[in-house]
């Protein structure tokens, strides 16, 4: 029996061990360590840096609720920009959608490469689709340069450490309230509240100096240890927050999304925190 361990998120004190068949693939990039395990429980797991980005088996949580929901909240989404997800679970969601452009930038072209030929189901063919713009550059830079403006945009990084630490930046926030378009909403990865509390107030502050509306939303991701992830919510469109079960529903349906975690009550529900979270974003404020 072979076991790989993890650290705890961010030094949280405890491993998670996962039993696997196979390593499919390991190698320190010119960015970051990267590592493709067959698991026996989790399925095809990528690790960067040692901490678990993904697994086969519930990958589809995250990457359902974090691109499902701004894009039916907004209701009316043309543009989409991913900064990171180089899996490509992100992009295959997103363009499920009618949009016009998806552009997905991720800095390490290894992630993607590795992704496609070892983790081919999560991408799904995502990243030839018609209307996939893929960049591979620095997403801060991009954010901070580019000309483009973006209806949602989805901040699909690694936790604050190494090269993903300027993506929770003030400055980076700014930019992103930059490339959006009016009634544009950012979405992002905030970590295990349980365990990573300190990520998701200094986000929540952040954002507050930028955006109008700042919350955040809950799900459950089994391979992210330590309890529900919390994904950071900024706008300055209030009502995107609080739409009717009913337009929900409607919009859900006339795009016909085939999701295994994702519906409209789950989208509404998500967005009901625990007290103890709600503590946590309000310290942000």
């Amino acid at each position: 029996m072979t076991w790989v361990w993890f650290d705890g998120t961010l030094g949280a004190g405890y491993q998670l061990g996962l039993e696997i068949t196979a390593t499919l693939y390991e190698h320190r990039t010119d960015h970051q360590h990267l590592a493709i395990y067959d698991t026996r429980e989790f399925g095809r797991v990528l690790a960067l840096d040692e901490v678990i980005q993904t697994s086969e088996s519930d990958e589809f949580i995250y990457h359902e609720m974090m691109a499902h929901v701004p894009i039916l909240a907004h209701g009316a989404v043309d543009d989409v920009c991913i900064i990171g997800g180089g899996d490509g679970g992100m992009l295959r969601e997103v363009v499920k959608h009618p949009l016009q452009r998806a552009t997905m930038v991720e800095l390490d072209p290894a992630v993607v490469e590795m992704s496609r030929e070892h983790l081919p189901r999560l991408s799904a063919g995502a990243f030839d689709h018609p209307c996939t713009n893929l960049l591979f550059a620095d997403g801060a830079k991009y954010v901070a340069e580019t000309d483009d403006r973006f209806d949602v945009i989805i901040i699909d990084s690694t936790d604050p450490l190494g090269p993903a630490e300027i993506l929770f930046s003030e400055a980076f926030y700014a930019d992103c309230k930059r490339c959006l378009k009016p009634g544009g909403i950012l979405v992002t990865q905030n970590g295990v509240p349980m365990t990573q509390a300190e990520e998701l107030t200094t986000s929540m502050r952040r954002l507050r100096r930028h955006f109008a509306e700042v919350s955040c939303y809950l799900a459950p991701v089994p391979t992210y240890f330590g309890g529900h992830m919390a994904f950071g919510w900024a706008t300055d469109h209030a009502a995107h927050r609080t739409v009717s079960l009913q337009a929900l529903t409607e919009r859900h349906r006339a795009t016909e999304l085939n999701t295994r975690y994702y519906n409209p009550a789950i989208h509404q529900a998500a967005f009901a925190l625990p007290n103890s979270v709600q503590a946590l974003v309000n310290a942000g404020g």
